[in-house]
């Protein structure tokens, strides 16, 4: 069957989402509802999320296995989330009703179709960073952009901002290889690293995939691509007949930072292109990676037609999305920050950043999430804790996996401390919160980090 295209439909019909409530299936279903679709969905559980669509004007139920049988049986298209399954029972019903079945991103490739300039940001890491600060950016350009986070930004008040101009911004996840059902014009790669090993075979797997997803630009618009990372040099090496812009900290990249300084834990540089100053930014968000997401940005902004100087006023504007170095609050003194970091690559990255504010220790409380990534990167794992005074590690968060048998914190708690860091597993939130409640200290800093449900942990310390 041809891909799934928005001309397929005509205004006022019906779309279903099974998962509505994820956060990119919630942005869709904004999409759909301010294009004049008539919107129905389904997800386990009620959150704020839900209820804002709700409000919208969806017609949403609830459960492990609720179904929305007069939502399936007047919808044009069933859209659904990854983690449902053939066996769901609205998928089930779909498909013995005769509906077109489509998944989340080939939903999101229509939608990103209708733009003259459509940005897909991919990436092992960054993704959501640097689709926000694009999102400054072209509003601080004075543009109308449309825009779609896996994360909150204040900006656009959630994860979806709708615009009437012709750019759309989305995050490109390479899991499954969905970014490659997506109508990029312009395709950016900040890193490429191993993750989601229980999809891809390896890192030759997920190169090749981000080179497939490099040539949807062919013809048509260009690749923005870290220049100093070896596997997205090693993806787009001897690619033929595509644009492809480089950024990086060398000045052998079209785009590099020049004049880096840092003013009480943040970056301010100049932003250079094939040796001539572009404009200077200030940031508010720390780390060198920041300096990277920035120069991306300016490279993207440039290739469609935006003003570099009003674009990085924009971005100076930036101070974080929800659960990226978010401060939550306070614990005996000590800030207590946020961070989605899951990944060795991330965390390092994360860590570094806090290194460079005053401070007496660091903590860290981390959860790992699923057990493939954490039995595949195990020996990462270990290594990237170097910068932290004081490690606690908690349970594993599963996600869409089932325990394994063999894969355990309290072994990666043991190999971690190994190599000199003082590290401790323990299990349940109640007990981490009491732990560090009588541990911590005036100007530490402690971070609660991973993709899972360790935001919790905030709730029980923050005063």
């Amino acid at each position: 069957m041809e891909r799934f295209q928005l001309s397929d439909l005509k205004k006022g019909d019906g779309i279903h989402f099974i998962g509505i409530g994820g956060i990119s299936m919630s942005g869709l279903a904004q999409i759909a509802i301010k294009a004049g679709y008539k919107v129905t969905g389904s997800d386990w559980n009620e959150t704020p999320i839900t209820d804002k669509l709700t409000a919208m004007g969806a017609d949403i139920v609830y459960g492990r296995e609720a179904v929305n049988e007069s939502g399936i049986k007047n919808a044009a298209v069933v859209v659904h989330t990854a983690a449902a399954k053939a066996d769901n029972p609205e998928m089930v019903l779909a498909k013995d009703l005769g509906k077109r079945v489509i998944d989340r991103a080939e939903f999101l490739g229509a939608v990103m179709k209708q733009y003259t300039h459509a940005v897909g940001v991919a990436g092992t890491h960054g993704k959501t960073t640097t689709t926000s600060m694009l999102a400054h950016a072209l509003l601080g350009a004075g543009l109308d952009p449309t825009i779609s986070i896996g994360g909150e930004l204040d900006l656009i008040g959630g994860n979806i901002k709708t615009g009437s101009d012709d750019y759309f911004v989305t995050e490109a996840c390479e899991y499954t290889n969905s970014f490659l059902k997506f109508y990029p014009t312009i395709a950016l790669i900040t890193n490429i690293e191993e993750d989601h090993l229980d999809f891809f075979t390896g890192i030759d797997m997920i190169k090749d995939s981000f080179r497939q997803f490099a040539y949807l630009t062919e013809g048509k618009g260009y690749v923005v691509a870290m220049g100093d990372d070896e596997n997205v040099c090693d993806a787009l090496k001897d690619a033929e007949n595509l644009n492809i812009v480089t950024y990086g900290v060398s000045d052998k990249n079209d785009y590099y930072p020049d004049n880096i300084k840092y003013h009480a834990g943040f970056p301010s540089f100049d932003v250079m292109k094939n040796g001539e100053k572009v404009c200077t930014l200030s940031l508010n968000v720390p780390g060198d990676h920041n300096i990277l997401n920035a120069l991306a940005t300016i490279a993207v902004c440039n290739l469609s037609g935006v003003d570099a100087g009003k674009a990085a006023k924009g971005i100076e504007t930036f101070k974080g999305t929800h659960r990226r170095f978010e401060k939550k609050g306070f614990l005996n003194g000590a800030v207590v920050i946020d961070d989605y970091a899951h990944h060795p690559t991330e965390i390092k990255a994360t860590l570094a950043a806090a290194k460079k504010f005053n401070h007496n220790k660091i903590w860290c409380v981390f959860q790992p999430h699923t057990y493939s990534r954490t039995r595949t990167l195990w020996k990462e794992f270990t290594e990237a804790f170097d910068n932290t005074d004081e490690l606690i590690l908690t349970h594993i968060y599963a996600a869409r996996e089932k325990f394994d048998g063999v894969t355990k914190p309290e072994d990666l708690t043991e190999d971690i401390k190994k190599r000199g860091i003082s590290a401790r597993y323990i299990d349940k939130f109640d007990d981490i919160a009491a732990f560090l409640k009588e541990n911590v200290k005036e100007g530490d800093i402690v971070f609660t980090m991973g993709a899972g449900d360790v935001v919790n942990i905030n709730n029980l310390i923050c005063e």
